[in-house]
């Protein structure tokens, strides 16, 4: 993103706070904003899958799943913002600009599935939700959110600030929607309180949800996409300045991500406290939004419909704009924003004119984004651990050592996933 897409208020007061004139909350708010975005990725409705299954299944019990995800997609996010704003060039850029030839074809192609199956699990999740409350058939659904996406991604032609803003509303949606279900569900907040921080799964179905939900967490795109909203966003002036801009940009990774964060424990409580004591069986979005109405009113059952379809649209939103991040920095091609949208709606339209079920399809793109996993984390923490690149910001032995047992929790967990799939598929 090019520093002129912010208005000259925003880079004023951005210019001011970097020189240590001004704090407070405008400078809080002109900083905020990649985070923010980036966020989106991590209340998409691939999480809604999981986290429903989690909470009707198991209660309070996963929630600890939740936290522990959310701490390492913080810790992830943070670098990620952290190589944009030292080297000023995004993720992918760096790939290509490092690594072999061939290896950078493959991982652009890795990529790029990745972000067909991310674009999927977030079309359907808001197609879903359009659908189901205004009465619709799916098709119509899905049609109804490629219009609204598409024209919510032309706002990115006035500049990046107002897409910002656009999203962060988004998120804002989302959130007030889980704070009325926190009012309308009645939750046992003792409960609760132990399964945040006593971790325990029972049995290897809570094993395979506990999976899920980091698989559903920790999304490939957001990693790409974070560094290239940093890296050329705001332009400093000295070494002083660039420190300044890390610690802004940490505080805004831990605010966003922990609102993401609570976020998704909302959703699992709010399943939990509906339907694990006589619908422990619910594991599908359509079933839940049905048996809200009558569990908790209709009240509850139309802020879970408006938080859905929040999700899909701005997350698919989101996942278009990482798609061309991801094209444009491996193969320095930018291809027009409507010719993007429509090769990443195509395979949401294949399945559902196939007939697949909408929520297995989720459960499936949160499977191809495990095997693509790997490849954004470990390039990241080669590249933050690189002193060449770096410089004085390369990550010390206590965040490379949390950085790589992150990773190894995360690809070990969905390694897990990878083989119950397949073992059940075949």
């Amino acid at each position: 993103m090019q520093p002129g897409t912010l208005s000259d208020r925003t880079r004023t007061t951005l210019s001011h706070a970097l020189a240590g004139r001004r704090g407070g909350l405008r400078t809080a708010l002109a900083v905020a904003g990649p985070a923010v975005i980036a966020s989106v990725a991590y209340m998409d409705p691939g999480n809604y899958a999981t986290n429903i299954q989690a909470g009707a299944g198991y209660g309070y019990g996963l929630l600890w799943v939740v936290l522990m995800a959310n701490l390492i997609a913080m810790l992830f996010q943070a670098l990620s913002a952290r190589l944009g704003i030292v080297t000023g060039k995004n993720l992918a850029e760096l790939c290509r600009d490092e690594f072999p030839r061939p290896v950078v074809w493959a991982m652009w192609a890795v990529s790029e599935v990745a972000a067909m199956a991310t674009d999927l699990a977030e079309f359907l999740g808001g197609a879903i939700g359009l659908a189901l409350l205004f009465g619709l058939p799916l098709m119509q659904g899905m049609i109804a959110t490629a219009v609204i996406t598409y024209a919510i991604l032309m706002v990115e032609q006035r500049g990046f600030r107002p897409m910002e803003l656009v999203i962060g509303a988004f998120v804002g949606i989302i959130g007030l929607c889980y704070l009325a279900e926190m009012a309308i569900a009645p939750v046992d907040w003792g409960q609760a309180a132990q399964g945040l921080t006593s971790p325990d799964l029972p049995d290897a179905t809570a094993l395979t949800i506990a999976v899920g939900i980091i698989g559903a967490t920790v999304m490939p795109h957001a990693i790409y996409l974070h560094s290239g909203l940093t890296q050329s966003r705001v332009q400093v002036a000295s070494p002083d300045e660039r420190r300044r801009l890390l610690r802004f940009s940490n505080i805004e990774v831990v605010l966003a991500l922990a609102v993401a964060g609570m976020i998704n424990i909302a959703m699992v409580i709010m399943a939990a406290s509906a339907f694990h004591h006589g619908h422990a069986e619910v594991a599908e979005i359509e079933t839940a939004y049905h048996m809200l109405t009558p569990l908790l009113g209709a009240g509850a059952a139309v802020a879970f419909l408006v938080s859905l379809i929040a999700s899909g649209i701005s997350s698919s939103v989101v996942g278009t704009m990482a798609g061309q991040m991801i094209m444009q920095g491996f193969l320095h091609i930018r291809v027009p924003v409507w010719l993007r949208r429509l090769v990443t709606m195509v395979p949401a339209f294949a399945v559902v004119a196939m007939g697949v079920n909408a929520t297995e399809a989720l459960v499936l793109s949160q499977v191809v984004l495990s095997i693509a996993l790997p490849v954004p984390m470990i390039a990241l923490v080669i590249f933050t651990g690189r002193r060449d690149l770096m410089g004085d910001h390369t990550t010390g032995l206590a965040m490379r050592g949390a950085a790589i047992l992150g990773s190894t929790v995360v690809l070990t967990l969905n390694l897990v996933l990878l083989t119950q799939t397949f073992g059940l598929l075949g």
